[in-house]
């Protein structure tokens, strides 16, 4: 469907990725009405495809077999009337989400992407707010939480609670070697990759401000608890506002 345009490197499918997330964005958002026309289900199994030209198309997926991309899901046209018109819309962006992420690492896969290459390329996808946030609205409320709170992005902020620990007591030296710095982020962020916000629920990203509960030892947003990186500095032992709140037993 795209002509054999065939990205090679970490931006040209980065690029290749944000083309087509810009026009199936367009179509569920902009071109709304016109995207619901021509999904009839009176019609065949039909595919939302977006284009790295920002364009969007409905149509019959790809004859050949294989194809020579993933194609998007099958039959979205037949939901249509079937659901309430936001339920569709948020329905047809979830697949285009995973829609996205298969094209962009089929060519990660395609053309020898090694972890580093691979880690980055997910980075910078999961930078971008996803087709749902953006149909459902999510990305507006998310982006004004995080422009009415401070801004802590350092990808040095997250504090692993072992490295606190042996900061309060002075076994932690600023002047370790920078390489061995970097492998304690990279293991933080091994350890802690599919841990969620006790707060929010969001997941952990190594570019935000995090901090461990001593007690329930449940991992928090800085923002979500209030805590600044130099607030943390001071504190020997975090307590999170559900463990402070306790009562001690009679």
């Amino acid at each position: 469907m795209d002509g054999g345009y065939n990205p090679r490197t970490v931006e040209e499918v980065f690029r290749d990725f944000k083309g087509r997330r810009a026009g199936l964005i367009k179509a569920l958002t902009t071109d709304v009405e016109d995207f619901y026309q021509q999904c009839n289900p009176e019609k065949e199994n039909l595919c939302l495809y977006g284009f790295p030209s920002e364009h969007w198309e409905v149509n019959l997926p790809a004859e050949e077999v294989p194809p020579e991309l993933p194609d998007p899901a099958l039959g979205i046209n037949f939901a249509r009337d079937g659901m309430q018109d936001k339920d569709w819309l948020s329905l047809v962006a979830v697949h285009s989400d995973a829609w996205l992420l298969a094209v962009a690492f089929y060519f990660g896969a395609r053309f020898g992407f090694d972890k580093a290459d691979r880690k980055r390329l997910f980075n910078m996808i999961n930078d971008l707010p996803t087709v749902f946030e953006v149909v459902t609205g999510a990305a507006k409320k998310d982006q004004k939480e995080k422009s009415s709170g401070p801004n802590h992005s350092s990808s040095k902020s997250k504090l692993n609670p072992k490295r606190r620990a042996s900061e309060s007591q002075g076994n932690y030296s600023k002047s370790q070697p920078k390489d061995e710095e970097e492998l304690l982020d990279e293991e933080d962020e091994e350890e802690h990759g599919d841990t969620l916000c006790g707060a929010c629920g969001e997941n952990y990203a190594s570019d935000e401000f995090w901090i461990c509960c001593d007690i329930c030892e449940k991992w928090f947003h800085g923002k979500c608890v209030k805590i600044t990186p130099a607030r943390a500095e001071h504190i020997k032992q975090y307590k999170c506002p559900a463990c402070s709140n306790k009562r001690p037993r009679a």
